[in-house]
């Protein structure tokens, strides 16, 4: 046999029996919270055509698409993002809505990329958008469902980093730079590359405050203090109406109660142009990267023929699952499993014991006993599928056990 047929791909793997179970939990904890906001749940398809995710949209690079062809010559991709079948979805269906709309989604996304990292290439994601609503009060809705979403699966110690496209974008403007330039820059300030920055602003004909800003706003992170700091650095109307969004922001989320969780970062850049105004990342110990990401994106949805605002967010949960571990906080998980073994003797007793348990919604197994097989053994393998009761009925010993 072909021993590579018991292998997965790079970078994808197999989930099987109690980190299943966890998986499901944690996604009902997530579901949980986003509910409660008043979100309504959609599914979109796995496939969508390649022009979802085109460089015009601003998404994942083509050559991180994983994608083939249908029967009529239709390039198609693996969705490597929701936000982009959202903003589909709500142009398609909802043209004629005046109502703000809320979806709610859950599914896999898949990145075609050989930087691995300890990443995988699929990965499970829950996420919330907020479609046609440009208000602050919106903003703070999704930075409140990050943070109950994320205290709800038991995380405690974690911060949500905040940022604001607009206050680079208004220093571009300002400076006149063109599009390469402007590119180029993302790059460096989202790598926090100061040296790269001062060797593309070496030369440059710019007024000495755009050059200092240029160069600061790596440095602009932190607590709300920062805001004052971002703010005196520049004189465009762009980045002063950003500083001032985000002083906002700030002051709604301390209605929440959530203002503890958050901190600032101007130099926050997302690979995703499609963004426009705030965006978010959230970050916890035992993983390299962000384990929510999100954000304003009120120009994407013109790309599918509707001028509507949105703002969203995707919890990564396998990211999630990963920092928890790391963190000894348990994933509660009910255990209702219930194995039942019996011999031939002992089928119809069994069968009754087995109907009766799942009438009251209980998992129960029934295994044919092997009688070489010791009781101990039997015990063990319980215990392993998570069983919290035990039953034995043969020719040679019944019993019943309860199991921690």
């Amino acid at each position: 046999m072909n021993q590579n047929l018991l292998h997965t791909p790079e970078g994808v793997r197999d989930i099987y029996g109690t980190e299943y179970e966890r998986k499901l939990k944690l996604e009902e904890l997530l579901h949980e919270v986003i509910r409660g906001y008043g979100y309504q749940d959609i599914q979109t398809p796995t496939i969508e055509f390649f022009d979802v995710f085109s460089k015009e949209i601003g998404t994942t690079p083509s050559k991180e698409l994983y994608k083939f062809f249908d029967k009529e010559g239709n390039t198609l991709v693996l969705r490597p993002d929701f936000t982009p079948s959202m903003a589909r979805c709500a142009a398609k269906y909802f043209t004629e809505d005046e109502m703000p709309i809320r979806f709610s989604y859950l599914g896999n996304t898949f990145t075609n990329t050989s930087n691995l990292q300890g990443k995988l290439k699929e990965v499970t994601q829950m996420g919330a958008e907020l479609i046609g609503d440009g208000s602050i009060e919106a903003d703070a809705e999704m930075l409140s469902m990050v943070i109950q979403c994320l205290l709800n699966t038991g995380l405690d110690h974690f911060q949500v980093s905040v940022g604001e496209v607009g206050y680079f974008a208004g220093i571009c403007e300002a400076a006149g730079i063109d599009e390469e330039t402007e590119l180029q820059l993302r790059e460096f300030i989202g790598e926090k590359n100061i040296f790269g920055i001062e060797d593309m602003l070496h030369g440059m004909e710019w007024d000495q405050a755009e050059n200092e800003a240029f160069l600061r706003i790596v440095e602009l992170f932190g607590g709300v203090e920062i805001l004052n700091e971002a703010e005196k650095l520049v004189s465009n109307s762009r980045s002063a109406a950003s500083i001032a969004r985000l002083k906002k922001l700030y002051e709604l989320l301390r209605e929440y109660g959530l203002e503890n969780y958050v901190s600032f970062d101007l130099g926050m850049l997302s690979k995703y142009h499609y963004y426009t105004g705030i965006i978010f990342k959230a970050y916890t110990y035992g993983v390299g990267d962000a384990i929510v990401k999100g954000g304003r994106y009120d120009s994407l949805l013109k790309r599918f023929g509707q001028n509507a605002p949105a703002t969203g967010f995707v919890v990564i949960v396998d990211d999630l699952m990963t920092a928890l571990a790391s963190q000894k906080i348990d994933i509660p998980v009910e255990n209702r499993n219930i194995l039942i073994l019996y011999d031939e003797n002992h089928f119809s007793e069994a069968l009754q014991k087995a109907m009766e348990f799942r009438k009251r919604g209980a998992a129960a197994e029934m295994q044919k006993a092997d009688l070489l097989i010791s009781e101990e053994k039997y015990m063990n393998f319980a215990k392993q599928k998570s069983c919290s009761r035990c039953f034995y009925m043969t020719d040679q010993a019944i019993w019943e056990r309860e199991l921690s």
